[in-house]
């Protein structure tokens, strides 16, 4: 795991539906900013993990913008079949549910991935979103997982 936002996450991490795992990070610039790549596994849909990017700002960044204690919105989720998928209890609404939730502020700001269930196509649609309590974010990020030929 890395630096300040992970320590946001960690203390997260026992609220969320999922835990992550860091499974790459990619440094940007001389500043210490990097994309963090994470695995998450969707704790309802056996046989189904999401790969999510997302930035975090370095301690540099942090001290010459100001706003230290929040990173950008930006994430990118990719989602495949990484063995025979089972689906169990999920929320079949339309609205779906969330799978995974990490801080990116301190207070306000959160990232979110939520699953939906499109049962006409027989397809699993997660999506990469920021909540934040008084502004939306138009930063989404959408993958899909066909069902043909699962339970």
């Amino acid at each position: 795991m890395t630096r300040l936002g992970t320590a946001c996450l960690l203390g997260l991490l026992s609220l969320t539906p999922a835990q992550a795992e860091q499974v790459g990070e990619v440094g940007v610039d001389w500043v210490g900013n990097d994309i963090i790549i994470e695995a998450i596994s969707d704790p309802d849909v056996a046989g189904v993990t999401c790969h999510i990017a997302y930035f975090e700002r370095g301690l540099i960044d942090r001290l010459s913008k100001g706003n230290w204690f929040e990173d950008p919105s930006n994430a990118s989720i990719s989602c495949r079949q990484t063995g025979p998928i089972t689906i169990g209890d999920i929320d079949r609404d339309d609205d779906g549910e969330d799978v995974f939730r990490a801080s990116r502020s301190i207070v306000l700001k959160s990232l979110r991935v939520k699953r939906i269930f499109d049962e006409k196509n027989q397809t699993l649609i997660y999506i990469a979103h920021a909540a934040e309590l008084t502004d939306g974010s138009a930063k989404v990020s959408m993958s899909t997982v066909p069902l043909y030929g699962s339970d």
